[in-house]
């Protein structure tokens, strides 16, 4: 059944997403879900290439399953901006919009006769939001923006896995999602700046600037104390944590411990064998007392340690995988499916946007567009080539 929501917080705004791969469409996607029309400006022929761009070889009709799980909501317009007749046509268009959105190279949009200057002279109170790997200055500057290589440059690599593990990445395109959740968060705050003051407004965010923020702690403490974090060589979940932080084995799965007392552990555990430590030793000894946790805690079960814990208020849980996690009861009673629908015969299934208002989930199960599906019916709504009739 498809759910339909009303009032959405963002209705009536209209965002341009000049965007591609992962970062920016992100930042779209989270617009769309909170109700603004996000309409795609992509090239002729080719698109936005995540079109075709797979994960696990995973294609729904003609696009890859990946485009399609950050381009619902979306309208497509194609549009050749190296044509005078057509950017003519995407200027106007941008003084109808609230805001555009970009994540080309530095300089692209200058040469196009789309950068910030241009964008204003269109539409004086613009919102232009626009998205980097490094930012605008050399040195880094023409650096390709890709995810893995921006955690290789942001030193992300050296907070997971333990001390002598090789630089470890983060299993997930996490500079591209939070540079993309920055971007609407800035959005969000121009879109009530520029209700004060009525004047157009810039932003701009680089995945690097959003990975070094991601680890503000680690560079706080090492600005402060002049050293670098080590990882514990032993469970390490957090360099920056003492024991007994971290992911321990059991007989017959694993539990993650956090923030426990060192005192409240051993009264727990019924074990001798940690007597010797102390709470003034969580970060001296820690990895020795990590060590012996390892020991303790493969003698028993998950549930057995988890009855224990639990029943002690301490914090832990058993580590799930995502078939466990999506056969759960707490998973199930969240609601965070949905389906999106391509025709009778055709769905996919999908997370939802994870924000809910006044109690409302924000749904959103229109599928990804087609490449300028949408092209024919904005030109007409917008008037757009009137000028060349």
């Amino acid at each position: 059944m498809t759910k339909i929501n009303k009032n959405k917080p963002l209705e009536g705004i209209l965002v341009l997403e000049f965007c591609q791969y992962l970062s920016g469409p992100s930042a779209g996607l989270r617009l769309a879900d909170l109700g603004a029309r996000v309409i795609k400006i992509e090239n002729p022929g080719k698109g936005d290439l995540c079109r075709i761009l797979p994960i696990k070889d995973q294609w729904v009709e003609e696009n890859t399953l990946l485009f399609h799980t950050i381009n619902r909501n979306k309208e497509s317009y194609t549009a050749n901006l190296k044509s005078e007749g057509e950017l003519a046509e995407i200027k106007k268009l941008i003084s109808k919009a609230d805001v555009m959105l970009h994540n080309f190279r530095p300089g692209v949009m200058e040469k196009l006769g789309l950068d910030f200057q241009q964008a204003k002279m269109c539409n004086s109170e613009i919102i232009f939001a626009e998205i980097s790997g490094y930012g605008k200055e050399e040195p880094w500057a023409k650096k390709p923006g890709q995810d893995l290589l921006l955690q290789a440059m942001s030193g992300l690599m050296y907070a997971s896995g333990d001390r002598e593990d090789a630089p470890t990445p983060f299993g997930l395109a996490i500079g591209d999602i939070l540079c993309g959740a920055q971007v609407v968060q800035a959005v969000l705050a121009a879109l009530v700046y520029r209700k004060r003051k009525n004047k157009a407004v810039k932003i701009e965010v680089s995945l690097l600037e959003s990975l070094i923020d991601f680890q503000f702690e680690i560079f706080t403490t090492y600005f402060t104390s002049g050293k670098l974090p080590v990882r514990s060589a032993v469970n390490n979940a957090h360099p920056l944590l003492g024991a007994p932080y971290g992911i321990y084995e059991t007989h017959d799965g694993h539990i993650a411990l956090a923030m426990i007392s060192l005192k409240d552990l051993k009264e727990t555990l019924g074990s001798t064998e940690l007597d010797e430590f102390d709470q003034s030793m969580v970060f001296s000894k820690r990895d020795k007392i990590k060590s012996v946790l390892v020991e303790i805690l493969k003698k028993e079960n998950s549930a057995f340690w988890m009855k224990k814990l639990q029943a002690n208020g301490l914090w832990a849980a058993d580590l799930k995988n995502w078939e466990q996690l999506k056969n759960s009861e707490g998973y199930k009673k969240l609601q965070l499916e949905q389906e999106i629908k391509f025709s009778e015969e055709k769905t996919i299934k999908t997370n939802r946007c994870p924000i809910r208002i006044d109690g409302e989930v924000m749904w959103g199960e229109i599928p990804a567009p087609n490449l300028g599906e949408h092209s024919k019916a904005i030109k007409r709504e917008f008037e757009l080539n009137e000028e060349l009739l």
